[in-house]
């Protein structure tokens, strides 16, 4: 069976399948037969390199139609792909890249020096191709990717089968892979139920509102090409630009964590009324809670029947789905099973929740056919979240009467800003590498334009003379700017239960005490 974009570039050769429009009056337009072209020639390019079905593909850059190429590419070729957080600092990369046992890399042209350094600090990365501009000396260019075949590679061992492997922080501060295969002739028959669901067309236009090295915006977009819609790029978010970019484009689709959608709500109302927003039919709320009061201002905004929500994971995919019908009726609600997956809750006994409402809560636990094979080389931590079947990443919830689901709390540490997943462990580590540093704890405090904003509670060594600049000055040298905490205090002593452990509820209740809830 041929790839779907193999079919849809003979079937519909001239429709465009990706345009990158960043207002400079010069557009990139791929048509389904030129994404088809690009997406064979990095196949083969990769192919060329010694890059056999199963093994690992790097690709890292900011959203761009070469990426769409490369994701095309890994799965026409039986690759699995292993997107990169481009903003992570070349420690935090190397770690990544390591892991993941990748021995080539497929980098926009503006990550080369970081790859430049790669080369020397990871043993495994032997190639490194860089699109969009020059490739430093060692590395390779455009041109070789323009000279190999525009032809379909040849297909993949039957017993390969393409994958993803996204890397996701755990509580150890150490990212994990979560890895996921498509398995030769296995369908997921929950994802087309759940595009049945929304009622998306293949005349519905797709906007990137997210990076797509995030699992949500990837994974939407994938399901957009797979129904031959046309997908918009945009490289970096500024919401006056997607406003223009869903007007330009009468965009009908998108997926976005809240932090983008409340800037663009938070625009002055002359710069809205410039832009028409009619034809946005499918808003998809997800990769962080969406506030019923943002959700009140998207509303204001944008058709009433737009938005939808989903509850997920990458490791889990889609869970749950709040309807347009149920936003105002069901605040707070994260909505009931997605079609195909089984929802439970379990208390901390191991016994099935079986009551309603917030005093009969439990960690949930999902059944899906779209749960993720396991976290490389990290059996253990895929062991300990789940029981048999069912799997968890760790939520807390309670369902009421109706059978609607609410997320009220997280097991883990996790904090959520601006749809970004930022976990404490690995910020204490780094802090704690500061010589005036004794001991830190990490967590998410509330903050009205990003949901959690970091901050950390610091215990100075004796004598130490450390101000919350100095603390945050030193994150920015060792951890991505979105991880660096925002604030900062001191503390003599943290407090502890009697085991010994960390009590981070007693530091952050203070600031969630106004919210009336406790996440973070």
């Amino acid at each position: 069976m041929p790839d779907f974009l193999t079919l849809y570039a003979q079937a519909q050769p001239d429709k465009p399948a990706v345009i990158d429009d960043r207002g400079s009056g010069q557009v990139t337009r791929w048509t389904y037969r030129e994404l088809e072209e690009q997406s064979n020639r990095v196949a083969n390019a990769l192919l060329s390199l010694g890059v056999r079905p199963g093994e690992k593909v790097i690709w890292c850059g900011p959203n761009s139609p070469q990426v769409v190429a490369a994701i095309s590419a890994s799965r026409k070729a039986g690759f699995v792909a292993v997107p990169l957080n481009y903003r992570l600092t070349t420690e935090e990369a190397q770690y990544v890249v390591g892991h993941s046992d990748a021995t080539v890399a497929y980098v926009d042209a503006e990550l080369a020096p970081m790859f430049a350094d790669l080369l020397t600090r990871v043993e495994r990365l032997r190639h490194v191709i860089v699109y969009g501009g020059p490739a430093p000396d060692g590395m390779l260019a455009d041109d070789f990717v323009a000279a190999a075949p525009a032809t379909a590679p040849v297909d993949p061992e039957p017993e390969a089968g393409a994958g993803t492997m996204i890397f996701t922080s755990g509580t150890t501060g150490k990212p994990k892979g979560a890895l996921r295969l498509a398995r030769p002739g296995a369908q997921d028959t929950s994802a087309v139920r759940l595009i049945g669901l929304i009622g998306y067309t293949p005349d519905d236009v797709y906007l990137t509102s997210g990076p797509l090295y995030h699992s949500g915006p990837w994974g939407f977009m994938g399901g957009a090409l797979a129904l031959g819609q046309t997908v918009v790029v945009q490289r970096r978010f500024d919401p006056e630009d997607w406003l223009r970019l869903v007007d330009t484009y009468r965009v009908s689709s998108t997926f976005a964590a809240p932090a983008p959608i409340r800037m663009v709500c938070a625009l002055p109302e002359e710069v809205k009324k410039r832009y028409d927003r009619s034809s946005m039919k499918r808003m998809i709320a997800n990769a962080a809670p969406w506030s019923y009061t943002l959700k009140l201002q998207y509303l204001a905004d944008f058709p009433e029947d737009s938005l939808w929500e989903v509850y997920g994971s990458t490791e889990l995919g889609v869970d749950c789905v709040l309807e347009p019908k149920d936003q105002r009726r069901k605040p707070g609600s994260c909505g009931k099973p997605a079609p195909g997956v089984d929802v439970f809750l379990i208390d901390a006994d191991g016994r099935e929740v079986t009551g309603t409402g917030p005093d009969h809560t439990g960690e949930l636990y999902v059944r899906s056919p779209g749960i993720y094979e396991e976290y490389y080389k990290q059996r253990d931590s895929y062991d300990k979240s789940r029981r048999g079947d069912l799997h968890t990443v760790g939520d807390i919830a309670y369902r009421d009467d109706e059978g609607f689901y609410y997320i009220c709390d997280r097991k883990n540490d996790m904090i959520i800003s601006g749809g970004m997943n930022i976990y404490p462990a690995e910020i204490e580590a780094a802090l704690e590498q500061h010589p005036d540093i004794y001991e830190a704890a990490v967590f998410g405090i509330p903050s009205e334009e990003w949901g959690e904003t970091v901050h950390a509670t610091v215990v100075r060594r004796p004598g130490a003379d450390l101000s919350p600049a100095d603390v945050m000055a030193f994150s920015r040298e060792h951890l991505a700017s979105y991880k660096t905490p925002r604030s900062v205090d001191f503390i003599d002593e943290l407090p502890r239960t009697g085991s010994g452990k960390v009590l981070k509820r007693e530091l952050r209740a203070p600031y969630w005490a106004a919210e009336g809830r406790q996440v973070g």
